[in-house]
């Protein structure tokens, strides 16, 4: 099988399988409790039973439940992901306007997290039992087992509040008007703090696994024949040891990036970074069905394309996934 058919072949499965997550998002969230009919009334100062029947009707909410569920399919279909009566706007707009944020810490924190992680792994394994190895684990552990939003709070407590290097919230500075690479400038340094904090976690995962990969693939016969050989050890660990070793990794990276989505909902919040994981945590607190529906759906959209390029990357980095397929 060609890489194009496996791609193709993977597409029309992530289809169905983001039609499938869809209609499930839409029978948990119309399970949980609260009406946002309610909500909306009390906040207008006017929750009579007469207000809130027009208000469910508005809504579409006063239809049977099959019903609302055929819409809200047959919208999909159409790339229509309803309209948010809370913000006032198209959920598909909405999120067209934060997702680019969202992206770009994600992918950021991502390429932090995976370069990182590897050159710290190799760094471990290459000086294995030795205090610098000892202290990149200790590192790494700490890394590992502090809680996120703890982290994201400390780092804007001692970078930004005491230290005043980095600003600690936002996505760019209000009011600065600032264009062109000062723009580009001040969006990275706000971009800094929540990046390396999402990061952190995904780094010590990848540090940890790169390290224990490397050190059972040094004792395979291959590299012992290439010791036999005489090549010195940075050229045995690039060329044999690594290459063979970061399989596992890619593998592992691809399954976690696309929980960055979800370690992005506590980043956002923590330093108000304006993508849909903030979004979502908002639309939640206000009961905004079609936003929280919408914002889960493009987050299993953007799991599912992690793992189809996750596929393809390992074609690319082990040519025998190919041939055996």
């Amino acid at each position: 099988m060609t890489v194009f058919i496996a791609i193709l072949s993977r597409t029309a499965k992530a289809l169905l399988t983001l039609l499938a997550i869809a209609v499930l998002n839409f029978f948990l969230i119309h399970a949980a409790p609260g009406d946002p009919a309610v909500v909306l009334a009390g906040e207008a100062g006017a929750a009579d039973p007469q207000m809130i029947e027009q208000l469910r009707e508005r809504f579409g909410l006063d239809q049977p439940f099959h019903v609302q569920l055929g819409k809200y399919v047959w919208g999909i279909l159409q790339l229509d992901l309803g309209y948010s009566f809370r913000q006032g706007a198209p959920v598909i707009d909405l999120i067209a306007d934060r997702l680019p944020a969202t992206l770009l810490l994600t992918l950021t924190a991502f390429v932090i997290s995976l370069v990182f992680g590897i050159a710290l792994g190799v760094a471990a394994a290459a000086r294995v039992g030795r205090a610098s190895d000892s202290a990149l684990t200790t590192l790494a552990l700490l890394f590992y087992a502090t809680p996120l939003y703890w982290a994201a709070l400390m780092a804007v407590l001692v970078f930004s509040v005491w230290l005043g290097w980095l600003p600690g919230f936002g996505y760019e500075t209000v009011g600065a008007s600032y264009s062109g690479f000062a723009r580009v400038l001040d969006i990275a340094k706000h971009l800094v703090l929540p990046a390396l904090t999402l990061g952190l976690f995904f780094m010590a995962v990848y540090m940890r696994m790169t390290r224990a990969s490397m050190l059972e693939v040094s004792t395979a016969d291959f590299v012992k024949t290439a010791k036999a050989k005489g090549l010195s050890g940075p050229a045995i660990r690039r060329r044999h040891i690594l290459r063979n070793a970061i399989l596992p990794v890619v593998t592992l990276a691809g399954l976690q990036a696309g929980q960055l989505v979800g370690g992005a909902v506590l980043t956002e919040t923590v330093f108000a970074w304006p993508g849909i994981g903030r979004l979502m945590f908002e639309s939640l607190a206000a009961r905004d069905y079609n936003t929280i529906l919408g914002v889960f759906l493009v987050s299993a959209a953007m799991v599912i394309l992690f793992n189809i390029v996750t596929d393809i990357v390992y074609r690319i980095v082990d040519p025998r996934i190919g041939a055996r397929a």
